[in-house]
């Protein structure tokens, strides 16, 4: 063997050597990081706790609905003619039968003047006829011409009094007249409006409910009513009519209810906030509802038990849960189905766990709850 190749057999014995030093330091690295994955722990997640509650709630359905006056008509006039007298101010209040306009009835009452004459002359024969009659001086169809004659006088005044009584134009219920359409000395043709008059006391609010609330939806149930005009205010009514049927396009059945308006402040045409409550308390099991996690795959909430840990020592684990969530009210809502009364759930903190997860509970940090929360004023 020549020096030339003893060199090069030493020098690959070096190369496979350096290789096999840099392979077993790599595999005591790799063999090294998995040890130390297989041993880590995640550290604890730090969340709030909160036990679920038994309470009894009222059944309420909420809906958005408007306000509809009680009585509500667009006054006009059933003839033409040029207006003599306005006999109202836009805005005020008229009772029932109160004039609100005068059209012109010079023609009509000298039409009545001769039809009065012509009645006075007729009801005379007449009363001939009758005495002539009871000497046998005229034949019974000379009486009966005679009634004729002066029913027909009769008719032609009476309607003569009708179509002048007809210029007046009156008031057909009490109620609120809103601005005029009209002025004086307009000439006015037969329909044209004169203003809209409503009743508002008391007033309606009209909505629409799914057809699931007719099984618990009843003529006479308390219905209370906000609108955003007066936050402050609340008013209380009931349903007074459930339509006969139900909407095939959305399914919803319509529903209006009679609301108290003493003062006058609900008006027609206004948005309102409804809620019809069951006169009947139902058992329900609360949870705030920053517990719940919404997804469109369905509602979760984490609930807290005891577990081994790796160490062998008792720990708290959030395990996700699946529930039906029922009515909402302020920061709590309502669970149908998923969960038990007294069972503890992470109230904040959830949207950072997975099932299995330890957990710690920090229910200093625990945010207010409340059934009827109120924002703090700035």
């Amino acid at each position: 063997m020549t020096t030339k190749t003893k060199l090069w057999i030493a020098v690959g014995l070096g190369l496979v050597a350096v290789v096999g030093v840099l392979v077993g330091v790599k595999a005591l690295q790799i063999g090294t990081m998995i040890k130390a994955g297989k041993a880590f722990v995640p550290p604890s997640e730090a969340v709030t706790s909160v036990q679920v509650e038994a309470a009894l709630w009222q059944p309420i359905q909420s809906a958005s609905g408007t306000l509809v006056a009680f009585r509500g008509v667009t006054v006009g006039s059933e003839l033409p003619g040029a207006i003599r007298e306005v006999s109202f101010d836009s805005g005020t209040s008229v009772k029932k039968g109160a004039i609100l306009v005068k059209l012109d009835s010079s023609t009509e009452e000298a039409q009545l003047a001769a039809a009065r004459a012509d009645e006075n002359l007729a009801r005379l024969n007449y009363e001939r006829a009758v005495e002539v009659r009871k000497g046998q001086a005229n034949t019974p169809a000379d009486l009966d011409a005679a009634d004729a004659r002066y029913k027909q006088a009769q008719a032609a005044a009476n309607t003569l009094r009708t179509t002048i009584d007809k210029k007046s134009i009156r008031a057909p219920f009490d109620g609120r007249i809103a601005i005029r359409q009209v002025e004086l000395g307009q000439v006015l043709g037969a329909g044209a409006p004169v203003a809209s008059l409503q009743s508002v006391t008391p007033i309606y609010v009209e909505f629409s409910l799914p057809q699931q609330a007719l099984a618990r939806l009843k003529v006479g149930q308390p219905v209370r009513l906000k609108t955003d005009t007066f936050p402050a205010s609340t008013w209380d009514g009931k349903v007074s009519t459930i339509n006969t049927e139900v909407d095939i396009a959305t399914r919803n059945v319509r529903v209006r209810a009679t609301i108290p308006n003493d003062d006058g402040r609900l008006r027609p045409g206004m948005f309102a906030n409804v809620e019809v409550v069951s006169p009947e308390q139902v058992p329900v099991l609360i949870v705030p509802a920053t517990a719940v996690i919404f997804a469109p795959y369905g509602d979760s909430i984490f609930v807290l038990e005891q577990k081994k840990g790796p160490d062998g020592k008792d720990q708290l684990v959030a395990q996700q849960r699946f529930v039906r969530l029922g009515e909402r009210r302020g920061d709590l809502v309502a669970v149908e189905s998923g969960l038990k009364a007294g069972e503890t759930v992470v109230s904040s903190g959830a949207f950072k766990l997975r099932s299995g997860a330890a957990v710690v509970v920090k229910n200093d940090m625990a945010p207010d709850i409340q059934a009827n929360p109120k924002p703090a004023e700035n």
